[in-house]
Parts: structure tokens; sequence; C-alpha cells
């Protein structure tokens, strides 16, 4: 399965906020940091505040911060959101010519239900900020290179 270009780099700026620090994040640094146009960082950061992921303040001294609350979500969770759980194949547009005795799309959709299985047993936390990292005495910044 291959993730969208929209979730991947709602991912990278999830991650990228969630390093502490003490004044906010803009859209401007988001997308010179990741190599993303600043009109697609800016729909990303919107949709991702709609979700409640990430807390968004504007004028002077405004910005991006990552709502604490979501380094506690599933990566499993977020992905689905994210790619706002798009089949893997397409049976019906056009309606294929196979479907009435087609058994792939049946396992095709067991292996996708194993996929955010799989992410499910991750939160945003344990991509940030890895395990064997957390116990450290260095801060969490820089141990991510995007």
């Amino acid at each position: 399965m291959q993730l969208n270009k929209f979730t991947d780099y709602a991912l990278r700026i999830l991650m990228y906020v969630a390093q502490p620090r003490d004044f906010p994040y803009t859209i401007a640094e988001l997308a010179e940091r990741l190599q993303v146009s600043q009109n697609h960082a800016m729909k990303i950061v919107h949709f991702m505040a709609k979700q409640d992921w990430l807390i968004t303040t504007r004028g002077k001294g405004g910005g991006i911060r990552l709502n604490p609350a979501s380094l506690n979500l599933q990566l499993g969770q977020i992905v689905r959101i994210l790619q706002h759980d798009s089949n893997v194949v397409e049976c019906n547009n056009p309606p294929c010519v196979l479907r009435p005795t087609c058994g792939l799309k049946g396992i095709l959709d067991t292996a996708v239900d194993q996929f955010y299985h799989s992410l499910d047993q991750y939160t945003l936390q344990d991509v940030v900020l890895p395990k064997d990292a957390r116990f450290s005495s260095k801060s969490p910044i820089g141990l991510i290179n995007l």
C-alpha cells in the first residue's frame, strides 16, 4: 500500500512540530524544512487543526503547535483519516468484469486491515522519540532527520 502525498507530508509535519520548543512553528518554516509548497503545507495544517491534532494561533506570536493529546494517537488511526480509507483497488469504477468470480479484493482488504493493525501498535510518541532514546538525558530535538 502506498501512502498519498497528503498523508506523507502530514505525518512529517506531525513529527516535526512534536519536537518541543519555546515558540510555535510557522507554515513558512514547515514548507522550507520539509520541502513542501507553502500552499500544500497550509492545507495539511488546516486539515489537521480541524482534527484537533494541531493547535493554530493567528497573529503576532502565533503559529502551530502540536496538541499534546496527539502524541497518544495510534498511527493507524492517523493514517486511516489522512488516507480517507481509500481502497487499494477500485472494482466499481469502471465496473470490473471479474467481480463475480474475483477473490483478489478480499485478500487485498485483509492485507490493508493487517497494515492498519500493525500501525495501531504504535503512537505518534513512538515515532517522535524512539523508546530507546526516551530515557536519555539528551533533548529529543535533532533525533529525527526529516
